[in-house]
């Protein structure tokens, strides 16, 4: 029993006390193999056999960690959400530029994606067997699997792209372009469910933007109404998980960037709080709190029955935060949030896309068991 919170207890369903956002640094060999693949001098089988393999350690290393769930750490990407999203039935993703948000003191490569037709979900898309084979790497150890939320698809074909010029489909009828995607992504819940998913979490840097003053001003300036397109991401992901089974957990993962230890966007929950943590349906919120950038507390007070993960210790940097520190930080939000309704975690992942933050491996399972260490003297073992 934990000295500081005497009610504090264990948990044995996702989210866990120590849990983690999901991707990991990449191996220098899956770097190369992935490279050699692009280069054509190795096939993609001899690449999906190097990742398997990465991933079958990278599966044992999170299980001696102590993690309760264990995920692939994102090895078979290149972007945590473009792989994802380009392999939508009426998706494409296209040559830019520029990248779709500028992030501090970094440039990603330009990439971006288009909508050229009915959005959907279908049994080919590859991702059904990455949750496959993470399953069978895994055993029967349980497995959380990360996916960007549908709000994404949405913010960079329709927002953040300028010249948005949509099909026929869609003309005039931006609902009718909400319902596609949140229908899509009903069926890839489902079908991921059927394969056995039970640990779901869905990535989010459109509540980021949406808390930024900076990208608020630059959106209403263009015209668009931000309390509605908030309503409309919360729809878009309510519906999406309306038919989930009871069984199954989804969460939401809130991010502000993560690029080479970089970031796009800064500013509190407030301007989103309300409509995002009182109306969303998800199970439990991943909530960037590792500096300033991500504000106060105070917008915990809209939390309902969820779940909340503090992300207060930081994966941008290799450094370890002052333990005394990170607790007194779970005692000022549990003034808002019950402290059984309170988890630990990195921020952000480690690597969310294949360059990764500037840390190293060593560094990064030494975050880990600092965030397991501090889990079990707050809500024991």
């Amino acid at each position: 029993m934990s000295k500081l919170f005497p009610n504090a207890q264990p948990r044995t369903q996702a989210p866990y006390r120590f849990d983690i956002v999901g991707s990991f640094l990449r191996p220098e060999n899956l770097k190369h193999a992935r490279q050699q693949c692009a280069c054509g001098d190795i096939s993609c089988a001899d690449l999906t056999r190097v990742e398997d393999e990465e991933i079958a350690k990278l599966v044992e290393h999170q299980k001696a960690v102590g993690l309760h769930a264990v995920t692939d750490g994102e090895f078979r990407r290149t972007f945590w959400h473009l792989d994802f999203l380009a392999a939508l039935d009426g998706v494409k993703e296209v040559d830019a530029e520029k990248f779709s948000v500028q992030f501090k003191h970094d440039n990603v490569r330009p990439k971006t994606l288009k909508i050229v037709d009915k959005v959907g979900f279908s049994d080919t898309h590859p991702f059904l067997q990455h949750y496959r084979s993470l399953q069978a790497l895994s055993g029967d150890y349980p497995v959380k699997f990360t996916v960007p939320s549908p709000s994404m698809l949405h913010l960079i074909c329709t927002v953040r792209e300028t010249h948005y010029e949509p099909i026929a489909r869609y003309a005039d009828n931006n609902r009718q372009l909400l319902d596609d995607i949140a229908d899509a992504y009903k069926s890839a819940v489902q079908k991921f469910y059927d394969l056995g998913c039970r640990n779901l979490q869905l990535d989010d840097t459109s509540w980021g933007e949406l808390c930024s003053e900076e990208k608020r001003a630059a959106y209403q300036a263009r015209g668009f109404d931000l309390d509605q397109l908030a309503e409309d991401y919360v729809y878009m992901v309510n519906r999406a998980i309306e038919d989930r089974p009871a069984d199954m957990t989804i969460t939401m993962h809130i991010c502000r960037g993560n690029f080479r230890s970089t970031w796009f966007s800064s500013g509190g929950y407030e301007p989103v709080a309300e409509t995002l943590f009182g109306n969303c349906r998800v199970d439990g919120f991943f909530l960037e709190y590792d500096s300033d950038r991500s504000g106060d507390f105070k917008p915990l007070r809209f939390i309902k029955d969820q779940q909340v993960v503090l992300g207060l210790v930081t994966s941008k940097n290799g450094e370890l935060e002052d333990k005394n520190e990170i607790i007194a930080r779970i005692q000022e939000a549990a003034q808002y949030v019950d402290i059984n309704q309170l988890c630990l975690s990195p921020q952000c992942g480690f690597a969310s896309t294949e360059e990764g933050n500037i840390l190293t491996e060593e560094q990064q399972w030494n975050k880990l068991n600092f965030i397991r260490e501090i889990a079990e003297e707050v809500w024991g073992k």
